[in-house]
């Protein structure tokens, strides 16, 4: 006789029976409400501002009026946006930068054709054609070759390695761009890394490294003219409006102290708050010796990518240091760099597959920095911003005018390009500085100082948003950590200005204009 339950198993083939409800657990869906949150107070923020009453007018110490036009106090509102949105990474940076385009064109803030155009600037080129010199280094297998290098010079202990990586960033910023420098070393640490983690997580050894490159390339930037092209921008508007001109060399006399004393004291700082898990990493020396001779000699295209790095770098430090010469002074330097970029395809050192592979995010990222730093400029923002805070020092001592000064170059440059900022803020401070007893030059210097350090924001500097580009650390904890360099870079200027500069020879004060 069989049984109702072995006749329901011989049906089903000797499967036991199914159950009559079959629960499927769903996932649960986590919201992320921190991200919602800051979302939509940038999105007030734009609004707040945008549909505010109009601004009153700045009134410079001559009595100039600069009104805020409505398209001025729009741009005023998408920077708030914008900054709020790079700051909390609610969406993908890069997209936050496209938005910044789509909001001056739906709200006609700029027209279309100007806000997107900002997103082919020839700055923007020069940072993709530094990406493919970091790209071409890590392919040739460059990049492990310095790494291995380095490394069996600085030893096992960490704190070492990261200020052996510090002080190399610095050099070369005495003879090259620091967005060509990060570019360059990016992935010689990102080989140095690996050694440390084999897994791509990030730890704190890696957001010691990264973020500190990034933080000392703009010290080391601001020593020479070679390290960017603010220097050249600032020496033109002093040598305008003073009486007097900087050369190369003195400005090197009196930046070089400030930017060494920076690195070493940003590195101190970064070994504070972000100490690497292991204190050494025993063998290494060894095993980067037996790496690097696995390696073996130079290859053919490792000498080729040298030839033309260093020949790209050569004419770009000719064009910085004689840029009145016929010869390189209709020289582009997006220009230069983007030629090395078409001899590394041409000569098939590069293929398509790697153009692919080019970290579109972070090339976004720069463009809408610019994008927003032009629209601030163009619509008059930034000028409004620049009087209206300067002015309100007029009365003060000549020390805080000056700290005053500094720290507004220091916010600004976080957001708008620092050749921006400069051109922005140094006229007007030149001007108010006749008649408030204080030397022109202590201005141009200190000002120069805080618009190579834009320690807050991604897009502050090229230098940043390589550095992002590790995986290492988000554009919040980037924001968190610069907080205490920036308020250090206040400090060190202030000690210059009152105590270091003086006793070089640098005039501080001045007789007051009639």
């Amino acid at each position: 006789m069989t049984s109702k339950g072995s006749e329901d198993k011989t049906a089903r083939g000797g499967l036991p029976p199914m159950p009559e409800t079959v629960l499927l657990a769903r996932p649960a869906i986590k919201i992320d409400w921190k991200r919602i949150a800051f979302m939509f107070l940038g999105i007030a923020l734009f609004l707040a501002i945008y549909f505010a009453p109009g601004f009153s007018d700045a009134i410079d110490p001559g009595g100039k009026h600069f009104p805020l036009s409505p398209q001025g106090k729009a741009s005023l509102a998408l920077f708030a946006l914008a900054g709020t949105w790079w700051v909390f990474e609610v969406v993908p940076i890069g997209v936050t930068s496209i938005l910044i385009g789509v909001v001056q064109a739906l709200f006609l803030i700029r027209k279309p054709a100007d806000a997107f155009k900002d997103f082919m600037d020839p700055s923007v080129w020069f940072i993709l054609g530094s990406l493919v010199i970091g790209m071409v280094f890590t392919k040739t297998g460059l990049t492990k070759r310095m790494a291995y290098k380095m490394l069996a010079i600085v030893g096992e202990k960490t704190s070492m390695i990261l200020l052996g990586c510090f002080i190399m960033t610095v050099i070369l910023t005495h003879i090259m761009a620091h967005t060509a420098v990060a570019a360059t070393v990016f992935p010689l640490f990102m080989a140095i890394n690996s050694l440390y983690e084999e897994s791509e997580k990030p730890t704190r050894f890696g957001k010691n490294l990264f973020m500190g490159m990034a933080f000392v390339a703009g010290a080391g930037s601001i020593i020479t003219l070679l390290g960017a092209a603010r220097g050249a921008v600032a020496i033109g508007f002093f040598n305008q409006m003073a009486d007097k001109e900087i050369g190369f060399f003195e400005l090197t006399y009196y930046m070089f102290p400030v930017g060494w004393l920076m690195m070493f004291l940003i590195w101190g700082l970064m070994m504070l708050f972000y100490p690497p898990e292991k204190k050494t990493i025993p063998g290494l020396r060894e095993r980067v010796k037996v790496l690097y001779s696995r390696l073996g000699p130079l290859s053919k295209n490792e000498i080729l990518v040298l030839v033309i790095v260093f020949s790209a770098i050569a004419i770009l430090a000719l064009k910085s240091l004689f840029p009145r010469v016929e010869l390189f002074k209709n020289l582009d330097k997006s220009g230069i760099i983007l030629a090395a970029t078409v001899i590394f395809f041409a000569l098939k050192i590069l293929k398509l597959e790697d153009l692919e592979e080019l970290p579109l995010n972070i090339i976004l990222l720069f463009g809408g920095a610019m994008s927003i730093g032009f629209c601030l400029w163009q619509t008059g923002a930034a000028e409004w911003m620049a009087v209206k805070f300067i002015v309100m020092f007029q009365t003060a001592p000549w020390f805080v005018f000056v700290l005053a000064i500094t720290f507004f170059v220091m916010l600004l440059t976080n957001f708008i390009m620092n050749v921006a900022a400069i051109a922005i803020t140094l006229p007007v401070a030149l001007v108010l500085a006749k008649y408030l007893g204080v030397a022109q030059e202590v201005i141009f210097f200190s000002s120069l100082v805080a618009a190579g350090m834009p320690f807050l924001l991604l897009v502050g500097a090229a230098p940043n948003a390589i550095a992002y580009g590790s995986g290492q650390f988000t554009s919040g904890e980037f924001f968190k950590a610069g907080i205490i360099p920036s308020i250090l870079l206040m400090v060190v200027v202030a000690l210059f200005i009152w105590i270091v500069w003086p006793l070089m020879g640098m005039p501080v004060t001045a007789p007051l204009a009639p």
